[in-house]
C-alpha cells in the first residue's frame, strides 16, 4: 500500500522547501492535508507528484506547487478571511483553511461545487463554505478580504474582486491575452483607489469563465489563436532549416559540434524514423570527416557485440544469441538502423588500418530486458495478478515519470516480498549463463571484463529494479557512462565516440526535474561533468505524427498517432515558430535573447518504447529548461514511426548478417 504520510513529508521536502517554498504556515498546511482525499481514486499513485490531475469537468486539481505558490504570495496569516474562485477539488481551500480564520470558495461546476463540500465534510474542516457560483463576481456578502486567489486564467482581474479586497489585502490571479498562456500577478491594495502588482512569471491555468472573465463559448473569430507572439519569433529567426536528410548539406551543418570527444544524439522517442535517421546521417559525417571510431548505443551489451562483429568483419560466435530478439524489438531492429549497419559495414571493409573502423558498442544494463522478460515469466506462474500490475508498472519506470518508484508502491497481492528472493537469484543465473560465451572466448578481453563488471553489478541493480526505486536509474545511467569511459579508454587517447540514446539520458539531467525534485543524474550530466565543452548535447523533438510503441510492457508494437504538442510545452513554441524543421543552436553567445527566454523551465514530452496518449501530461511531459538541458535542437514538426524488421529468418539472408533472423 501507499504510505501516503511518507510521499507527503517527500513531497514538502522536494517539491515545495527546494523550490523557493519558505512560509512555515504554507510548509505545516501542505503537510497536514490529505492530497490522496482529492484526488479520483483511479489516480491516488499520483497524488504527490507535482503534477496537475483531472477531476472532471474538463479541470484538474492543481499541480502542489502551484498551490504552495500561490497561498506564500498570497501572505495568508491566522485570522485572515480568504475567498477563492475555482474550488475544484476543495484541496486548495483545505490547505488555506489550516491557516487562515475562514475560506469562501466558489464553483461553477455544480458537481464539483457538491463533492468539494462532501470533502471537506467528511474531513470536519468546518471554517470552509463552498459556493456554487461565478467567480468571476466574487462573493459580496462576506467581503472584503484579507487575501483573494483565483485558480483559472482570466483576460484581466475581473473588477468585482479588486473591489472585494481589503486595503492591505493580496488578490493572487493569472492573467494573460490568451487562454493557453497568463502571467501570475500578485496585487495589493493600498488604498481605496491604488493597488500595487508584481508578477511572479509565465504559468498555464484552465480559463477563468464567466461574467467578468472569458466568455463560455466565444465565436469562433474571437477565439485566441495559437500562441505565436515573442519567443516563436525568437525561434523562428534562430532556427537554420534543415534540408532533407539525405542531402549532404544536412550532416554538414553539425560539423560545429566535430571538436567535442563525446557527440550525445538524443531522441524524444524510441520509434521515430527522423530520428534514427538523423542520427545516422551525422554519425556517418563524424566518422567519415571527423574521425569518430566509436558508435556506442542505448542498447544491451551482448546484443550490440554481434552487431560489432559483424560491422568490424570478425567471425561470429556460435554461441551467441541473435541480437535485439527480446522486448522492444523494434527499437534497434529496423530498417533505419539496418541501413545504417550496412554503410558501416561496408565502410569499415574499405578500411585497411583495424584501427581506423568504426565499432557499435551497447551501453545498457546486461540483458535489462531479457530480465524484465524473467521477472514476468515468474510471475505469471506464482502470481498472474501480480504479473499483469508488472506488465504495465515496468512501462513506468522512465524518469520522466512524476515518481518511478510508483512501481514499487503498488499494492500486489503477494507477488513482490515473497519472490524477491528468488526473482534476485534467478536474474544472476541469467546473466551468469549469457557470460559463459565471453568468458571463454580470448580475442577481445574488453568484451569479457564488460561482462564481468555487468555481472558483479547485476544483484544490486536488479534488486532495486525490481521494487523500482529511482536508485535504479542513478545505477543504470553511472553504469552507461563508466561503459563509455571504458570503450574511450580502449580506444586510446585520441578517440571520438557518438552516442544514441533517448533524450532524457542524454540530456543534463540537472537541468530538468529528475535532478531538481528527484536527485537523479543522467549520461549526459555525467558527461558533461567529466568532459565539459568537450561533451555536445543534443536533444531532438516533434509536434505530431506517428511513432512505434506499445501499450504496455512486453506488448505487441503498434503504430500510434502522435498527439499534437500541448501549448505549454517547448515542443508548441518549436511548433508556432512556422519552420517545420531546424537545427537550434542552444549555446552561449549563439543567440542569446532566445536562450535567455528559453531558460524558464517548460513541460518537454519524452515517449519511449510505452506510449499512452490517453495519459500523455502524467506519462509523457516534465518540466526542463532546454538550454540549460542542451546544446542544440533538432526540430521535426511531423514524424513518421520507423519500421520494424522481422524477428524471424528472412529468405536469402546469409547466417553471419546481424538482422538476417
Amino acid at each position: 500500500m501507499v504510505d501516503f504520510a511518507r510521499e507527503r513529508a517527500r513531497m514538502v521536502r522536494l517539491h515545495l522547501k527546494r523550490r523557493g517554498i519558505a512560509d512555515p504556515h504554507v510548509l505545516e498546511a501542505m503537510g497536514r492535508v490529505p492530497r490522496e482525499a482529492f484526488v479520483p481514486q483511479a489516480l491516488q499513485e499520483f497524488t504527490y507528484d507535482d503534477t496537475p490531475l483531472p477531476i472532471g469537468e474538463g479541470q484538474t486539481i492543481s499541480q502542489p506547487y502551484i498551490v504552495a505558490r500561490m497561498i506564500q504570495a498570497a501572505t495568508i496569516k491566522s485570522g485572515d478571511r480568504v475567498l477563492e474562485i475555482g474550488a475544484g477539488s476543495g484541496y486548495a481551500a483545505a490547505v488555506m483553511s489550516r491557516i487562515a480564520d475562514r475560506v469562501y470558495t466558489i464553483e461553477r461546476h455544480a458537481a464539483l461545487a457538491q463533492a468539494a463540500r462532501q470533502r471537506l465534510t467528511a474531513l470536519n474542516y468546518t471554517n470552509v463554505a463552498v459556493i456554487e457560483g461565478d467567480g468571476t463576481r466574487g462573493w459580496p456578502d462576506t467581503a472584503p478580504y484579507d487575501a483573494i486567489l483565483v485558480a483559472a486564467g482570466g483576460p484581466t482581474v475581473p473588477e468585482p474582486l479588486r473591489v472585494q479586497l481589503k486595503v492591505g489585502g493580496r488578490l493572487v490571479i493569472p492573467v494573460g491575452e490568451s487562454q493557453e498562456w497568463q502571467r501570475l500577478l500578485t496585487l495589493t491594495r493600498i488604498s481605496a483607489q491604488e493597488y500595487r502588482e508584481h508578477d511572479l512569471g509565465e504559468v498555464c491555468f484552465v480559463p477563468l469563465l464567466g461574467e467578468h472573465g472569458w466568455p463560455d463559448d466565444p465565436p469562433a473569430a474571437a477565439k485566441p489563436s495559437a500562441r505565436a507572439g515573442t519567443l516563436p519569433e525568437l525561434i523562428r529567426d534562430a532556427a537554420e532549416p534543415l534540408p532533407a536528410i539525405a542531402d549532404p548539406a544536412f550532416a554538414r551543418l553539425f560539423d560545429r559540434f566535430a571538436e567535442a570527444r563525446v557527440v550525445l544524439l538524443g531522441e524524444a522517442t524510441h520509434g521515430t524514423s527522423e530520428f534514427y535517421r538523423t542520427r545516422a546521417a551525422i554519425t556517418r559525417r563524424l566518422i567519415e570527416q571527423h574521425g569518430f571510431t566509436l558508435v556506442a548505443v542505448e542498447a544491451d551489451w551482448p546484443d550490440a557485440a554481434v552487431i560489432d562483429r559483424y560491422v568490424r568483419h570478425k567471425p561470429s560466435r556460435a554461441s551467441a544469441e541473435p541480437p535485439f530478439r527480446r522486448f522492444p524489438t523494434w527499437m534497434w531492429r529496423n530498417t533505419e538502423v539496418e541501413e545504417f549497419i550496412q554503410w558501416l559495414w561496408a565502410r569499415n571493409g574499405a578500411v585497411q588500418d583495424p584501427a581506423q573502423q568504426a565499432g557499435f558498442f551497447g551501453l545498457d544494463m546486461y540483458n535489462l530486458n531479457a530480465s524484465v522478460r524473467a521477472v514476468l515469466d515468474y510471475l505469471d506462474k506464482v502470481d498472474p495478478e501480480a504479473a499483469r500490475i508488472a506488465r504495465e508498472r515496468y512501462g513506468c519506470l522512465t524518469p520522466w515519470q512524476r515518481d518511478p518508484a510508483t512501481y514499487g508502491r503498488a499494492a500486489l497481492s503477494r507477488g513482490y516480498a515473497p519472490c524477491e528472493t528468488a526473482v534476485v537469484a534467478m536474474l544472476r543465473d541469467l546473466l551468469e549463463k549469457h557470460l559463459q560465451y565471453a568468458i571463454a572466448d580470448e580475442e577481445t578481453f574488453l568484451d569479457a571484463a564488460q561482462n564481468a563488471r555487468l555481472v558483479a553489478a547485476a544483484e544490486r541493480y536488479y534488486r532495486v529494479m525490481y521494487y523500482g526505486a529511482a536508485e535504479s536509474w542513478n545505477l543504470r545511467d553511472t553504469h552507461m557512462f563508466e561503459t563509455l569511459e571504458n570503450l574511450l579508454a580502449w580506444g586510446g587517447g585520441h578517440a571520438k565516440a557518438v552516442v544514441w540514446a533517448h533524450n532524457s539520458h542524454i540530456g543534463n539531467a540537472a537541468a530538468t526535474e529528475m535532478g531538481l525534485l528527484r536527485e537523479e543524474l543522467n549520461l549526459g550530466q555525467l558527461c558533461r561533468e567529466r568532459f565539459g565543452r568537450q561533451a555536445a548535447l543534443i536533444g531532438f523533438g516533434t509536434d505530431h505524427g506517428t511513432v512505434a510503441a506499445a501499450s504496455e510492457w512486453d506488448g505487441p508494437v503498434e503504430i500510434k498517432q502522435v498527439r499534437p504538442s500541448r501549448p505549454d510545452s517547448y515542443e508548441q513554441l518549436c511548433r508556432d515558430s512556422g519552420v517545420d524543421r531546424f537545427l537550434l543552436d542552444l549555446r552561449e553567445g549563439q543567440h542569446e535573447a532566445l536562450r535567455q527566454a528559453l531558460l524558464r523551465p517548460r513541460l518537454e514530452r519524452f515517449i519511449g518504447v510505452i506510449y499512452r496518449p490517453e495519459s500523455e501530461l502524467m506519462s509523457h511531459y516534465a518540466e526542463a529548461s532546454l538550454p540549460q538541458q542542451f546544446d542544440a535542437w533538432v526540430w521535426f514538426k511531423e514524424s513518421q514511426a520507423v519500421t520494424p524488421l522481422p524477428t524471424k529468418r528472412r529468405d536469402g539472408m546469409p547466417e553471419t548478417y546481424p538482422f538476417g533472423f
